[in-house]
C-alpha cells in the first residue's frame, strides 16, 4: 500500500499541524504554547525575512513575565489595570500564530487591561519605559465597551527585549483609535503581535508608527467577525542605518458588508536600513458585500537599503464591492524636487518637504492634535540625516 509520506503527506515543520500549503492564510497553526512551534531557523515563511539570530533569546528563551513600568495619562472613561491570566477576556481576540508571540503567551504574568468607556471623544498615553536589556514577555487587554469612543497610545521607550501580544476587543458600535508607538532606543528590540476583533458596525482604526529601535516588528492580525464591522489600519515608519522595521498585517473579512483600507507608508536612509511589509486580506465565504483595498509605498532615500513590500489578497466569494492591493517602493520625484528647486528653495529643503508630505499624510489620521506635531517633529529630526 502506498503510504502518506509518497504523496508528500508529511507533517510540516512550522508545526504539528499542517497539511495546508502556507499560501492558505486562514489555516496556520495556532497555539498559546511555545512548545507546540518548532525551533526558529529563518527559514520559516513568517520569518525568512527577518534578522532571527538577532533575537534569538525571544523566541526561544526563557522570559520574564513580571509586570513592567507602566504610566498612564489620566482620561474620564479611559481605566488603565492589571487583571491575571485566567481572565475570561484572554484569548478573544486571536492567538499566536509563531514562536514569539507564543512565547510571550507562555511566559506572561498579569496582562495590562486598559478600559475604555462613555461616548464622548477621550484620549490616554500608555508608556512603557526602561524595561532594561533583559528578555521579557507582555500582554496587553485593550477593550472598548459597546458605542464607546476613544483613543488609546500605547507608547514604548528607553532600552527594551520585549516580546507582547496585544488583544483589542471593540463591542458593538464603538468607534476606537489605538496607536502603537515605537520609540525604543537604538539597541532595542521589540516583536509584537496584534490581535484585533471587531463586533457589529463597530470601528477601529489602528495605527502602527515605528521610528526607534534596532530591530522592531509590529504584526496586527483583525478579524472583522460581525457585520458592518470596519478597519482602517494605518502605518508609518522611517528606516535609518542598521535598523529593521517589519509589519505583516492580516485583515480577516468573515461577516457581510465589512469595509477594510490599510495603508502603510516608510521611508529609508542609510546604509544597511530594512523595511518589511507583508498585507494578506482573506474575504470569506460568508463576508458577501465587502468592500477592502490595501496599499503600501516606501521612499528610498539612499542607496545601500532595501524595502520587502508583499501584498496578498484571498477571496472566497464573487459577491463582494470590490477588492484590490498596490505596491509601490521609488526614489524621489524629479518633477517635484525640480518644482521646488525652480521656486528658489535648495536641494536639501526640497528633498525634506517631499519626504514629510510623502509621511505625514499617515501622522494627519490619528485625531490627536497634540501627538500629530510631536510625531512631526520626531520626523523632521530623522530628516536632519538625509
Amino acid at each position: 500500500m502506498p503510504t502518506a509520506e509518497q504523496h508528500g503527506l508529511r507533517a510540516h515543520s512550522d508545526g504539528p499541524v499542517s497539511l495546508v500549503p502556507v499560501q492558505t492564510r486562514s489555516e496556520r497553526f495556532r497555539s498559546t504554547d511555545v512548545a507546540d512551534f518548532a525551533p526558529v531557523n529563518g527559514r520559516e515563511h513568517e520569518w525568512k525575512l527577518s534578522p532571527v539570530a538577532v533575537f534569538a533569546d525571544l523566541t526561544a528563551g526563557e522570559l520574564d513575565g513580571a509586570r513592567p513600568e507602566v504610566d498612564a495619562t489620566d482620561a474620564d472613561g479611559i481605566a488603565v489595570s492589571w487583571i491575571g491570566r485566567d481572565d475570561a477576556r484572554i484569548g478573544t481576540a486571536g492567538i499566536p500564530e509563531e514562536r514569539a508571540s507564543a512565547n510571550a503567551w507562555t511566559n506572561f504574568g498579569d496582562a495590562l487591561l486598559v478600559s475604555v468607556t462613555g461616548e464622548d471623544d477621550k484620549a490616554a498615553t500608555v508608556t512603557r519605559s526602561g524595561l532594561g536589556a533583559g528578555a521579557r514577555a507582555a500582554h496587553t487587554v485593550i477593550e472598548a465597551a459597546p458605542n464607546s469612543r476613544g483613543l488609546v497610545v500605547l507608547r514604548g521607550t528607553g532600552d527594551a527585549r520585549l516580546t507582547e501580544n496585544v488583544e483589542i476587543l471593540v463591542g458593538e458600535g464603538a468607534n476606537l483609535t489605538v496607536v502603537s508607538l515605537q520609540e525604543w532606543s537604538d539597541d532595542s528590540v521589540h516583536l509584537a503581535s496584534h490581535f484585533a476583533r471587531i463586533s457589529r458596525d463597530a470601528k477601529l482604526k489602528h495605527i502602527v508608527v515605528s521610528l526607534g529601535g534596532k530591530v522592531v516588528r509590529v504584526n496586527p492580525s483583525t478579524h472583522l467577525a460581525e457585520q458592518g464591522a470596519d478597519i482602517e489600519a494605518l502605518g508609518l515608519y522611517f528606516a535609518d542605518a542598521g535598523q529593521h522595521l517589519e509589519q505583516q498585517v492580516f485583515v480577516h473579512h468573515d461577516a457581510p458588508h465589512t469595509r477594510s483600507r490599510v495603508t502603510y507608508k516608510g521611508a529609508l536612509q542609510g546604509e544597511g536600513a530594512r523595511t518589511v511589509w507583508i498585507g494578506d486580506v482573506l474575504i470569506g465565504n460568508a463576508a458577501v458585500g465587502t468592500d477592502s483595498y490595501e496599499q503600501n509605498r516606501n521612499l528610498v532615500l539612499t542607496d545601500g537599503t532595501r524595502a520587502d513590500s508583499v501584498p496578498n489578497l484571498e477571496i472566497e466569494t464573487g459577491d463582494i464591492e470590490g477588492a484590490g492591493h498596490a505596491s509601490a517602493t521609488g526614489r524621489f520625484d524629479d518633477e517635484q524636487l525640480f518644482y521646488l528647486m525652480a521656486r528658489g528653495i535648495t536641494e536639501d529643503e526640497a528633498r525634506r518637504l517631499v519626504v514629510r508630505g510623502f509621511l505625514t499624510e499617515i501622522v494627519q489620521q490619528i485625531g490627536s492634535a497634540e501627538l500629530e506635531a510631536r510625531l512631526i517633529e520626531a520626523l523632521e529630526a530623522e530628516l536632519q540625516g538625509s
